[in-house]
């Protein structure tokens, strides 16, 4: 069973969280005059690399809450996790 490390919880099992995307994205400042083309970039176009890359979780099952994590695209590995607002370890 793959645990994942809460902030605020602790370690816990999977099966207690939901994916919530790439994290440490920005919303567009003045979306409205955004093109279509723009805001569909915005909306769906995230990367996928291979190996670290940061991602946003929400412990759905436990505090609801969420936050940010770094997990190896190719393991499948948390190497840590953190409070929204922080910076990324390392």
């Amino acid at each position: 069973m793959l645990l994942i490390s809460c902030p605020y919880c602790g370690e816990r099992p999977e099966i207690e969280f939901s994916y919530g995307g790439q994290a440490h994205l920005a919303r567009p400042a003045r979306p409205a005059e955004l093109s279509d083309d723009q805001w569909a970039e915005y909306l769906y176009v995230r990367s996928n690399p291979r190996g670290l890359h940061a991602e946003r979780w929400r412990h759905a099952r436990g505090c609801g809450r969420f936050f940010n994590a770094l997990r190896d695209t190719t393991t499948d590995q948390f190497a840590a996790t953190y409070k929204i607002g922080e910076r990324p370890p390392g």
